[in-house]
């Protein structure tokens, strides 16, 4: 089966926090203004088979069905974009850092596993809720 398109949902602390960053790192939003002026679902168009949607805590265990979320400092994903290039990493990296990102890993040539391990040019961040970002350049080629 192949799905024309996917939605992931993570918990936020604050719609305008969250808007306001991912605004910052260039991401389009998508929705019909809300009574606070964002887009109601809050949902980042990452790519046309990729949404983010971004749900306040408190109705986070509503869509769960009342399922615990996972404490602060607990991470059960995280989210891998691929750009075109070592270039797009960074600037990517550095907009997240302006915008108020911690920086988890600085983009650089990485290397993970063992034996027939991927080597690629990646960095990571997380968002202002703690979301992992991994961004790597997409043909996982490593840079000079």
């Amino acid at each position: 089966m192949k799905l024309d398109r996917a939605t992931l949902c993570l918990p936020i602390a604050d719609r305008a926090v969250s808007h306001t960053f991912y605004t910052a790192l260039g991401v389009s939003t998508v929705g019909e203004p809300g009574d606070d002026g964002l887009p109601e679902p809050l949902q980042l168009a990452i790519s046309d088979a990729l949404r983010v949607m971004l749900i306040p805590t408190g109705g986070f265990g509503w869509v769960t069905g009342g399922r615990d979320q996972s404490g602060p400092g607990t991470h059960e994903c995280m989210l891998v974009v691929g750009l075109p290039s070592a270039a797009d990493v960074d600037d990517l990296m550095r907009r997240a850092e302006e915008a108020g990102a911690e920086i988890v890993y600085a983009a650089a040539n990485q290397s993970w596993g063992s034996g027939d391990h991927v080597d690629a040019y990646a960095g990571a961040f997380a968002d202002p809720d703690g979301h992992l970002w991994h961004i790597s350049r997409a043909d996982g080629v490593l840079t000079a």
